[in-house]
């Protein structure tokens, strides 16, 4: 899903103030050099790490962790890649708030001028800036081009081109950057291939023939909606796949009950219901997660609540419930071991998509935060409270 990446002057002003004591500091013998957390390590052992996608104009993560009495593991944002100077300033204030209340950043790079503006200038430019956060303290996931299969993103339907450029960022990670880990993550399978979008993959032109995997001539439901993008296991170190409820069945856009079992049977590729049968979806958790053994990610969930409708608040709150019941529930670290990692997308904000505007927050108002703090499942895991320390190469200072 697509929202703004801005960050208002006045938040963030905002965000460096509450760094106090936890910002990176002149050193001094009680101050430890921070640790870079190895890319490798982001992983819980045990548990599902809690994360939220914040509307950064909207609340700053200080506001959001003291409302929530919890301090979330993760924290999205999202930046154009190439990075200009307003991007960079807008992804070092998010790395900001990281670092003053803990946790690591999930950071979503968007190649809206098309892969090839993905150069190994821009790329080293990135990775020495994920690096200066590592070392201050900041452990960073990528999600590169996220939803590469779909046909709405300037990077979509692009498999050669886009594996090229994901592990060309991979590389520059691994070299420049070691506490910051990659994840590849598609989008959904149903639906694909998405007809219709403004770049849908088109008969004939370069890289469509290697998504028509059934090999017959055509690109249907049928073939992978994932394994053409997949760039390979040495460079992916997270895999993830956001879903949300957007409603029971087309037409989009009305707030309705989630179905039981849902939000599993699209995790799993057998969901089958209202919305039709789109069991031709693989069983995105199995492949990737089981047998190509990497931590999966639902790096975005939240279900539709339309709020230009007049509709009781106990209905939108029985929605919201019901899928967070889903996708948070006390079972999920049981059933899905290999789910490390799953992200509330607290946004209040108007979908083009639909025409109307949506509040998917959990945590939007007091009631409803008081409800979701209650059914919080003992397996998430949160993030510890930070400690002060100097970057990584600092240089070393003395009191008067």
């Amino acid at each position: 899903m697509r929202r703004a990446r801005g960050l208002t002057a006045a938040l963030a002003a905002g965000a460096v103030g509450v760094l106090g004591a936890c910002a990176p500091q002149d050193r001094t013998p009680e101050v430890p050099v921070c640790t870079v957390r190895p890319a490798a390590d982001l992983a819980p052992e045990q548990g599902v790490l809690f994360g939220v996608n914040l509307d950064w104009d909207a609340q700053s993560l200080a506001d959001y962790t003291r409302d929530l009495g919890r301090r979330p593991a993760v924290v999205v944002s999202f930046t154009s890649v190439p990075l200009d100077d307003a991007d960079v300033q807008n992804v070092t204030w998010a790395a900001d708030q990281v670092r003053a209340e803990g946790g690591m950043l999930l950071l979503t790079l968007e190649p809206d001028q098309g892969l090839a503006a993905v150069t190994p200038d821009v790329v080293d430019r990135l990775a020495d800036l994920l690096a200066s956060f590592n070392e201050s303290g900041v452990p960073v996931i990528v999600r590169f081009g996220h939803e590469m299969n779909g046909s709405w993103y300037a990077w979509g339907q692009q498999p050669e081109a886009y594996v090229r450029a994901f592990r060309d960022v991979a590389a520059a990670l691994d070299e420049r950057a070691p506490g910051t880990a990659t994840m590849w993550a598609p989008n959904y399978a149903g639906g694909y291939p998405f007809v219709g979008g403004a770049f849908a993959a088109q008969p004939g032109a370069p890289g469509t023939a290697l998504l028509d995997t059934d090999g017959d001539g055509t690109v249907t439901a049928a073939d992978d909606a994932y394994a053409p993008y997949y760039p390979g296991d040495d460079v992916v170190d997270w895999v993830g796949m956001s879903l949300y409820h957007w409603g029971s069945a087309p037409p989009w856009g009305e707030t309705e009950m989630p179905e039981p079992g849902k939000f599993a049977a699209q995790l799993t590729g057998t969901y089958d219901g209202l919305a039709g049968d789109e069991t031709s979806a693989p069983d995105f958790y199995q492949v990737y997660g089981v047998e190509h053994g990497k931590p999966v990610a639902i790096p975005e969930t939240a279900a539709l609540v339309v709020t230009d409708d007049v509709l009781p608040w106990a209905q939108g709150l029985a929605v919201k419930r019901a899928w967070w019941h889903q996708v948070l529930a006390p079972d999920v670290a049981t059933r899905f071991p290999q789910l490390k990692m799953v992200n509330w997308f607290e946004w209040d904000k108007h979908e083009t998509e639909i025409g109307a505007h949506v509040d998917w927050t959990a945590a939007g108002h007091p009631a409803l935060r008081d409800a979701f703090v209650a059914d919080l499942p003992e397996a998430l895991v949160f993030a510890d409270e930070p400690r002060p320390c100097v970057p990584v190469g600092a240089t070393a200072t003395t009191e008067p």
